[in-house]
């Protein structure tokens, strides 16, 4: 069998999850949409039952596979309905629903449900992705509120900038929810990870935490709460030959890595149809046998190649792990011109091993 594979840590997962409900002061759900950033939604979302609050997705899909594997807990929908056919699943599946635009509330105000919806109202505080506007919003509110089927629970936002620490722009959102939200009941959600974890001032009834779930920093630098998250993938395969070559001598495609002396080179079983990045640049770091190495050359569909020249025991068999304990993603990622989120969401053919 060929030797790729991702093993996750789902005690990694659990210890993240509380620390993002510990800095949230109150409840968290568990984003484990895009089939939880590439760990398997499913296994996670097991993992976490016992003590999440809840659980994310992006849509009802997503929302159905959890129910369909046992999965209790409220699960909200972060796009909330596409359309009023949908109203009838969100019920029959205890399913909560935001609602980020005036065709929703309208939506709702036209069809009469059995029994309550428990909706999340999304303010567009400055992202201008989704939500209301911050003129509309306490109208919407109140529209929501004196529906007898719809229950309008939290009030919520989404940050655009709060992995910059130095950026003014998320104490300007933070300013117009606050401005239009005043007044209004319920609770609150603003907090993504980056929020949790940098800006105390913005944590609420409700946080939302998704990448640093599963053990990765949000932040370009340092950051001291940051480094208590454990990696939860570890990403790995082996080595499956050894080439000898001259000084002089390109490897891979487009021969972007010439060796300078004599180099032994350890051809690695994973490759960009895996998910690790097609353009991650020589010298990215990995570890070979859990010592550090490199790689080098460009990384093929199925293979990479890595430096073996300072490691003379290793050969056909060595492990090497491409991010996880040991290599961090982050550094993966500075040399890769990606995105942690698009390296963890890429993962793919490789199969989930899991652990805890």
């Amino acid at each position: 069998m060929r030797p790729a594979r991702a093993l996750i840590d789902l005690d990694a997962l659990r210890h993240n999850y509380r620390l993002a409900r510990r800095l949230g002061g109150g409840r968290a759900l568990a984003v484990v949409k895009a089939d939880a950033y590439g760990h398997g939604a499913v296994r996670c979302a097991q993992a976490l039952e016992t003590e999440a609050d809840g659980f994310a997705v992006a849509c009802i899909e997503e929302a159905l596979v959890l129910r369909q594997a046992g999965i209790r807990k409220p699960i909200l929908l972060l796009e909330g309905f596409f359309e009023a056919s949908e109203l009838p699943l969100l019920l029959e599946h205890d399913l909560w629903s935001v609602v980020h635009a005036p065709w929703q509330v309208e939506v709702l105000e036209r069809t009469p449900l059995p029994r309550p919806l428990t909706v999340w109202l999304k303010l567009d505080s400055g992202m201008h992705r989704l939500g209301i506007g911050a003129d509309e919003y306490a109208a919407a509110w109140r529209r929501l509120e004196a529906l007898p089927h719809v229950r309008p629970a939290v009030k919520m936002s989404h940050f655009a900038r709060a992995d910059e620490l130095d950026c003014a722009r998320t104490r300007e959102q933070l300013d117009t929810f606050a401005r239009a939200t005043a007044g209004l009941p319920g609770q609150t959600s603003i907090c993504n990870s980056p929020a949790l974890l940098g800006w105390p001032e913005a944590r609420g009834d409700w946080a939302r935490p998704g990448l640093m779930l599963y053990g990765v920093s949000p932040f370009a630098r340092g950051h001291d709460l940051a480094a208590q998250l454990r990696p939860v993938m570890t990403l790995e395969s082996k080595v499956i030959a050894v080439r000898e070559l001259p000084a002089g001598e390109p490897v891979g495609y487009g021969a972007r890595f010439v060796t300078e002396a004599p180099t032994r080179v350890g051809v690695v079983a994973l490759g960009y149809a895996d998910g690790y990045p097609q353009f991650a640049a020589n010298g990215t770091p990995v570890a070979i046998d859990g010592r550090p190495g490199r790689l080098v050359g460009r990384v093929s569909m199925d293979m990479l190649t890595v430096d073996l020249s300072d490691h003379p025991q290793a050969g056909v068999g060595s492990r090497v792990e491409l991010w996880g304990a040991q290599v961090p993603a982050a550094e993966v990622v500075a040399r890769s011109q990606t995105s942690s989120y698009r390296l963890l969401c890429a993962v793919k053919r490789v199969p989930l091993v899991y652990q805890g």
